[in-house]
């Protein structure tokens, strides 16, 4: 059996923010599968295990380009160290100016990006000479061009942290700002359930399983009881499933929202800045104390 070191209880305990207790025996029960560990205390104690999932991991910000026409945009995602460079004029401009070069001049990915031109020079230059003015790191993280089928409306919220490009066929402005507005509210992972990864569906449908196990219910009820919750899922992460959040019934989902203004979503992007990325998180006190053994021990 793999040794269950303080290190690996401590970065499931940031990750879950679960009892250290119950992260040992996670871990000793997964054998030190980290990920497997996750799982089995989603399991045990329920949402409360994931509260790291929605943590926002890096600064920077998104920046955004849609042509007056809405058929075509971009939206980039640039991280910086802190949020205080995040809000610097200077770079704000690089993130646009970089969406608007991935709109109009369509690069294969963030290499091909760095090389297009930027004021004097190119964009890498660009992005060096802000490092070097500022003193901090800036890193072109990731984008998404967009060739409307319909016409694109954008909305962008908390100082730039999150984006959404969504291409809209029929309804107005207003319904096609409305869902913009939406997607960055609720976040669905997907139009659609044929869009949710199936790594992410069996997971979900064996913590559903084992949660029904846990809580007593019969072996043969299983599969039926994580039917249901995957259903329940399934309308909380999808785009068309989610209710509405101005629906004045708190009840309208945006499928039947769609149908009763005779629109079609056809595609959206959703960038949250620092989405997936880990940030280590410092306990002051626990390296004051640590470096205090440590000396000690010297000694």
């Amino acid at each position: 059996m793999a040794e269950i070191t303080a290190s690996m209880v401590k970065e499931l305990r940031e990750k879950t923010d679960a009892p250290m207790m119950e992260c040992k025996r996670a871990l000793t029960e997964a054998g030190g599968d980290l990920a497997k560990a996750e799982e089995i205390l989603r399991v045990k104690l329920g949402s409360k295990a994931t509260k790291a999932a929605s943590r926002i991991a890096a600064e920077g910000v998104v920046g955004m380009y849609l042509a007056v026409d809405g058929k075509l945009g971009a939206v980039v995602e640039v991280n910086s160290e802190t949020d205080f460079v995040a809000k610097n004029d200077e770079f704000i401009a690089l993130a646009k100016g970089c969406a608007e070069r991935v709109a109009l001049q369509n690069p294969a990915d963030v290499a091909a990006l760095s090389v297009l031109p930027m004021g004097d020079g190119t964009v890498e230059t660009t992005r060096a000479a802000l490092v070097g003015k500022i003193g901090e790191n800036m890193t072109l993280r990731r984008f998404v061009r967009i060739a409307a089928v319909g016409k694109l409306a954008s909305y962008v919220h908390g100082g730039s942290k999150i984006g959404v490009l969504v291409d809209v066929t029929g309804g107005d402005d207003q319904l096609a700002k409305d869902l913009a507005m939406h997607i960055a509210a609720s976040k669905p992972k997907s139009l659609d359930a044929s869009g949710v990864p199936a790594a992410l569906l069996d997971t979900e449908r064996r913590i559903a399983i084992e949660k029904a196990r846990e809580s007593g219910k019969p072996e043969a009820m299983l599969e039926k009881i994580a039917e249901g919750t995957m259903q329940k899922y399934l309308k909380d992460v999808t785009l068309l499933g989610q209710v509405f959040v101005k629906a004045e019934d708190g009840k309208q989902t945006i499928e039947a929202l769609l149908k009763a203004k005779n629109a079609k979503v056809n595609s959206f992007t959703l960038y949250v800045v620092g989405e997936g990325i880990e940030k280590k998180v410092s306990d002051f006190a626990a390296e004051v104390a640590e470096q205090a053994a440590a000396a000690a021990a010297k000694k």
